[in-house]
Parts: C-alpha cells; sequence; structure tokens
C-alpha cells in the first residue's frame, strides 16, 4: 500500500466514468450515492451538457473528474484549466504530449481559479499513452521507443511541469511509482474485475493488482455502469480489493 494513500479507503479511490448521455448518468449517480466517492466526466457528457453536470454531480455529494485531455498552446490551456477549475472539478486531465510549458500553464489556471472561487486547488493529471494503444498502435504515430519508455519520458516531463500527476495504464503503475515518489497521483483507466470483457482496452489489470502495482486510484467505467445493478457491481470490486 503507498504510503501517502495509505489512510484513504480502497473504495474511496475507485473513480466510476460515466461515458453515457445525461439520463443514464443521473441514474446512475443515484444509485450509486453513499457508496462512490468519485464521478468521471468524459468529453461524451461535458460536451453535451457544459458545466452544469459537474454542479449536479458535486450538489449530490460526489467528487468529479473532468476527463478533457486538455491539448493545446500554453494559453488556451491555462483558460481552459481555469475554466474547469471554476465549475468546482477535483480533478482534470491535460495530454503530456503538449509539453512542460503547456502543463505548468495548466497547473497556473487551476490554481488561479481555486484562489478566486475558494475551492481547493484541484489535482492535474497528464495523460501519458492511451490505455487503449498498443505498441504497434504506439509505432504507427513515429514513437519507436518502448511503450514503457514513453511512459516514464512523458511522466518525467508532467513531474517538471509541477502537475499532481499522471494517468497511465495499471502495467506502468510501479514503474511510474519511482519516477514521481510517494505523492504523485497515479490514476490507472484500463481497470478490468476477472472474467469482465476488455472492450476497447489493450494495457488492463484487475482493481487489486493496479492497486498493488502503485495506482493511487482506478477508473473504472463499463463494468459498473453495464451491470445490471450497478451499486452490487461496486461493491463487488470493493470486496475483491478488501
Amino acid at each position: 500500500m503507498l504510503t501517502t494513500f495509505s489512510d484513504i479507503p480502497e473504495r474511496d479511490r475507485v473513480i466510476v466514468a460515466l461515458d453515457c448521455d445525461i439520463e443514464e448518468a443521473f441514474e446512475l449517480a443515484d444509485k450509486l450515492q453513499g457508496k462512490a466517492t468519485w464521478m468521471k466526466i468524459g468529453m461524451t457528457l461535458f460536451y453535451a451538457n457544459g458545466p452544469a453536470v459537474v454542479y449536479a454531480l458535486k450538489e449530490r455529494g460526489f467528487k468529479v473528474f473532468l476527463d478533457l485531455k486538455f491539448h493545446d498552446i500554453p494559453h488556451q490551456v491555462e483558460g481552459a484549466a481555469y475554466s474547469a477549475a471554476s465549475s468546482g472539478a477535483d480533478m482534470m486531465t491535460m495530454h503530456t504530449i503538449g509539453g512542460v510549458a503547456m502543463m505548468s500553464a495548466a497547473q497556473k489556471g487551476a490554481e488561479r481559479a481555486a484562489a478566486e472561487y475558494g475551492f481547493d486547488v484541484p489535482i492535474t493529471l497528464g495523460i501519458t499513452v492511451l490505455t487503449s494503444m498498443s505498441q504497434a498502435a504506439l509505432a504507427d504515430t513515429g514513437v519507436t521507443r518502448p511503450m514503457s519508455e514513453q511512459v516514464n519520458v512523458l511522466a518525467e516531463q508532467a513531474k517538471r511541469s509541477g502537475i499532481s500527476g499522471v494517468v497511465a495504464s495499471p502495467q506502468e503503475a510501479a514503474m511510474l511509482r519511482e519516477v514521481l515518489g510517494p505523492e504523485g497521483y497515479i490514476v490507472t483507466p484500463g481497470v478490468r474485475p476477472a472474467g469482465s470483457a476488455l472492450g476497447d482496452q489493450s494495457r488492463v489489470a484487475t482493481p487489486k493488482q493496479a492497486f498493488e502495482n502503485g495506482a493511487s486510484h482506478i477508473v473504472i467505467g463499463r463494468p459498473i455502469t453495464q451491470a445490471a445493478d450497478p451499486a452490487a457491481a461496486f461493491d463487488a470490486i470493493v470486496a475483491e480489493l478488501d
């Protein structure tokens, strides 16, 4: 167990991905109220509904991971991070391939909004390599170095930029814990309970493996949200962790 995160129960480090429309998102949130701590809002849900969906989930008592993966010039990303933090988002993402200056600008924007609105500074995360990508898919983009080396290089840049941590597959979590130290956030999608379908994920692990590898938080979507009983599915995952 990580020293920095060991006092946080595992159930409070499981992030439920709401990759659906707003009606379904609110139904799921109501079913998981009192069980899950975190909800993830991705592009599909946010682009259709804007900050209102963040407000609604915050009113229900959830922490919100706003996963919009900013990637633009530093000035634009600073403004985007400011806007995201102004909505009350507790966690946000950007692409590390945007570079150190871009990530530093995002941190600046997030801190400025937190100061103005009286919020805690949100957790800022750099996307390393998407968990849907294989080594072959990475090579198709022109990156010839091994996957683990590419993730390591990008994580080093994230650390230099001053953001909170990274998003990476659970397979790279142990290596990243060495790079980021005990305080760095390592949020891992590509987490599937044993026996679950992989979907579009390529580099995966079970929830227990992800935490043992060094993840601070894990993101789980379809195994919970598409279950016949999402609350029971969430409880089953927590039981596996215990």
